[in-house]
């Protein structure tokens, strides 16, 4: 994600068309790989194949949210013959981290049959680690996830391909593909081993960096094919009080390690495994109000205190603005984002309050010029442009935000 400002700058809109990769730009960044992947060997070359995978994948998504099905379609194709050659290599051909991206490149392509033989060719190539193995566990929630996204309903899903994907990830054996029906016996195993992990990894203590970096890893896996399961299978709650453990026993350690400053007692990377598991609390809860009825507060007030946590977070500014945009009263999220741009540096929330305030002026716009006889405003436009020039004003005479040529470009754009 370090190419952007080169590649494209996906936040600016010329008339009704996006900006999307630059030629100039995208010759660059491949002229970058292709010289590094000469360069490269052993585990650095499998790093930079990943990464090269990613880039491809960004672009893939970006044609999908641009709608446009050409673009698609070429791209696609050009990302799968990369990703076939990376898998052809003999260093790769067990890397379950490029499985993983070729099955998640073809599932976004809509080949959804193809992306599960590749899932599950990679898990039963990928021996018997169980809840050991961290890239197991990475490969087996992601296929999990996207198998949960195509439920209509939580009506059913204990009989559902997730539910197999994430049983068989906790028994320690070959993995079978799924074959349309999962044992409750099973199902009641694998609750318990996923209990007996978990309490393992929040009580473990690590000894190196790098076994810190590992455990990290392990533990967000863990916690996400654990709270997916529970939400499989017994409901909301179950996962989200899931959420809520882990969360809790990682604030605890981190405050632990704050006292004895100086030397590092205890558990993990602690900032990037909490914030990690609030993102997948806060996506879980925004799925299941997708496709039940559920009360937006739990949502807003996880956002709400993961962002006064993590105010650079862009995951998490994207949904905090999904879910303001159903308000008609934006009073709340305006002292909200005041509010934590008075005590952080980052420049996030200038930028993700400057975005709310320009769709709602959209919003407005649309209203007032609809064409259909008399209109009685709902909201008052008067002083949302005066609002977003004020915001940008303020957003440009900070630190970070004076250095900024994004912040500025939009400055620019919007005055115009």
């Amino acid at each position: 994600s370090g190419f952007n400002s080169i590649g494209h700058m996906d936040t600016m809109s010329r008339g009704r068309h996006q900006i999307g990769h630059y030629k100039e730009g995208e010759e660059f960044i491949q002229n970058v790989f292709q010289v590094l992947s000469q360069i490269f060997t052993g585990k650095e070359k499998s790093n930079l194949a990943i990464c090269w995978l990613q880039y491809e994948i960004s672009k893939v998504i970006q044609c999908l949210q641009a709608k446009k099905k050409k673009k698609l379609k070429a791209q696609g194709r050009k990302s799968k013959k990369l990703a076939k050659n990376f898998l052809k290599a003999p260093d790769n051909r067990n890397n379950l981290c490029l499985w993983k991206l070729y099955a998640y490149l073809e599932w976004l392509l809509g080949n959804t049959d193809d992306a599960r033989k590749v899932f599950d060719t990679a898990l039963c190539t990928a021996g018997t680690g169980g809840l050991k193995s961290a890239q197991l566990c990475s490969l087996s929630l992601l296929y999990a996830q996207l198998e949960v996204e195509l439920l209509e309903s939580i009506e059913g899903a204990v009989m559902s391909r997730a539910v197999h994907i994430l049983t068989k990830l906790t028994e320690n054996g070959p993995y079978v593909p799924y074959s349309g029906q999962v044992l409750s016996v099973n199902i009641l195993k694998a609750r318990k081993t996923y209990e007996h992990a978990l309490q393992d990894y929040l009580s473990k203590t690590p000894v190196s960096d790098q076994d810190q970096v590992n455990a990290t890893d392990q533990l967000v896996n863990l916690v996400g094919c654990y709270a997916l399961f529970q939400y499989l299978t017994i409901g909301i709650d179950a996962a989200v009080l899931i959420y809520t453990q882990a969360s809790e026993k990682l604030e605890a350690s981190g405050s632990q390690k704050c006292e004895n400053t100086g030397e590092n007692s205890g558990i993990l990377n602690f900032p990037t495994a909490l914030e990690a598991v609030t993102l997948l609390h806060t996506n879980l809860l925004r799925f299941h109000m997708k496709i039940s009825v559920y009360p937006l507060n739990p949502l807003r007030e996880a956002l709400t205190e993961a962002l006064k946590r993590y105010p650079s977070n862009q995951s998490l500014w994207r949904s905090y603005i999904h879910i303001q945009r159903k308000s008609h009263s934006a009073s709340k999220a305006r002292r909200f984002f005041d509010s934590v741009t008075r005590s952080t540096n980052s420049l996030e929330p200038w930028l993700f309050a400057i975005q709310a305030e320009q769709m709602r002026k959209k919003l407005t716009e649309k209203v007032q010029r609809a064409d259909v006889g008399e209109i009685h405003c709902t909201i008052p436009e008067t002083g949302l442009t005066n609002r977003i020039v004020a915001l940008f004003e303020h957003a440009v005479q900070s630190e970070n935000g004076t250095h900024c040529p994004l912040l500025w470009r939009m400055y620019l754009n919007f005055m115009v």
